[in-house]
């Protein structure tokens, strides 16, 4: 499969359900209000998803703590959701410090703290 095509119909449906959120709710609520909207859209459009399933952080073979993504949706992407400014670089580096050496291998980082909602696919292999 082509990196880019990383599961490609499901981030499609997930992208539709983050826009939903997105134009209902605007730009000026804190992340849990978008969490449990999202959850809500999530539900309604039957996409499967847990809420904040721990990871484990792994150190030289050692499991040293966790992380809890917001969403892991079919057991395949990893949505975590900000709002901010703008989605930094070092956000984007601590998504990857917690999904490196784990299955999962697509996340979706989004904002929703921006008049346009800001997505980002980052793809780990």
């Amino acid at each position: 499969m082509e990196k880019d095509g990383l599961y490609k119909d499901l981030t499609y449906k997930i992208i539709g359900a983050l826009y939903e959120v997105h134009k209902e709710l605007g730009s000026v609520h804190k992340e849990i209000i978008y969490h449990k909207a999202l959850v809500i859209e999530l539900k309604n459009r039957d996409i499967p998803f847990v809420e904040e399933k721990p990871i484990n952080v792994v150190y030289k073979g050692k499991k040293i703590g966790f992380y809890r993504p917001d969403f892991i949706i079919d057991n395949k992407v990893i949505v975590e959701i900000k709002v901010a400014q703008v989605l930094t670089k070092d956000m984007q580096d601590q998504v990857y410090y917690y999904v490196k050496g784990t299955e999962y291998k697509l996340v979706l980082l989004v904002n929703f703290g921006t008049n346009k909602i800001g997505i980002k696919r980052l793809i780990y292999t």
